[in-house]
């Protein structure tokens, strides 16, 4: 299903209330499971979220899913896409090479105010991971992240992969956490750069295989990591 101009705009609006919530201390995060959403107007949607925020705006945190598509983080190099095919390729506004969305594959977006949460760029990467990593321990997968990769990986496979962009302050985009997915289009690309990189997912290693099941149990770790207000 695609998004609708009207949904994507509820999605991007500023948070109603939030200056109310800001007098009693930091607005409590908004959370929005948005399903099956087309990549390009979910990015813009972020962009326009980010430019019309406020100091008393609320943070949001969108669990979704994308159709098949490689997105091209700022300064990817082109080479690492091997044989895309029929699949769309997107140049983007966020950090690092090129990655994979597709249905069955949990994306986190993350609008926060860094400056409010006391986090600083490595910092908040590192919280992503952490979540991911907490997660899995959660379900008994013994993860971890990578100093000179970002990312969180089971072994020498990569389970979820993190590029985002700071604007004004605040986040864009996040994480993007296999849950259930057909991984053969990571044979087509580079994945985060890395040739020979492989990739593993969750309903692989013992743990959720719904999506959604996924994002609600990843939710409190994301709250803790990220230092939100529930």
């Amino acid at each position: 299903m695609s998004a609708t101009r009207h949904d994507l705009a509820a999605a991007s609006a500023p948070l109603r209330g939030a200056s109310a919530a800001a007098a009693c201390g930091v607005p409590p995060a908004l959370v929005r499971h948005l399903g099956l959403r087309e990549y390009e107007p979910t990015w813009r949607a972020m962009q326009r979220f980010t430019a019309e925020r406020r100091a008393d705006t609320a943070d949001e945190i969108w669990f979704l899913e994308h159709p098949p598509v490689f997105t091209l983080g700022v300064s990817g190099n082109r080479t690492h896409l091997l044989a895309p095919g029929a699949i769309p390729v997107v140049q983007t506004d966020r950090g690092g090479q090129v990655t994979y969305h597709g249905p069955g594959q949990l994306v986190v977006y993350p609008l926060i105010d860094l400056r409010r949460a006391a986090l600083g760029v490595r910092e908040f990467v590192r919280a992503l991971e952490r979540a991911v990593i907490d997660l899995a321990a959660e379900f008994g997968i013994a993860a971890a992240a990578r100093r000179e990769a970002p990312g969180v990986y089971v072994a020498d496979r990569k389970l979820a992969s993190v590029g985002v962009r700071v604007r004004r302050g605040g986040s864009l985009h996040g994480l993007a956490l296999n849950v259930a997915l057909d991984l053969e289009p990571f044979a087509r690309i580079n994945p985060c750069g890395y040739a020979g990189l492989r990739m593993t997912q969750l309903a692989e290693l013992g743990g959720p295989r719904s999506v959604a099941e996924c994002a609600r149990a990843l939710e409190p770790h994301l709250r803790r990591a990220l230092r939100l207000p529930a």
